[in-house]
């Protein structure tokens, strides 16, 4: 969580303790696909707010037929 939180609102902010935290618990591989998942899920969140796009409720969507 605390990737997350630092990466997406102070990425500057990491530092070698940081970096040797993560790797307490992760290895080179897993930090990576974490803070690539983290970035995706960003981009996504700006994307859709520059877009002015809204969240479909469940069961709306691609792939309902409108009857």
């Amino acid at each position: 969580m605390r990737l997350a939180e630092k990466e997406t609102r102070d990425p500057q902010s990491f530092d070698d303790a940081m970096w040797a935290d993560l790797r307490k618990h992760f290895d080179e591989g897993e930090i990576i696909e974490l803070a690539a998942a983290v970035g995706l899920f960003n981009y996504f969140n700006r994307f859709n707010d520059v877009m002015r796009l809204e969240p479909t409720k469940p069961g709306e969507g691609v792939g309902k037929s409108r009857s």
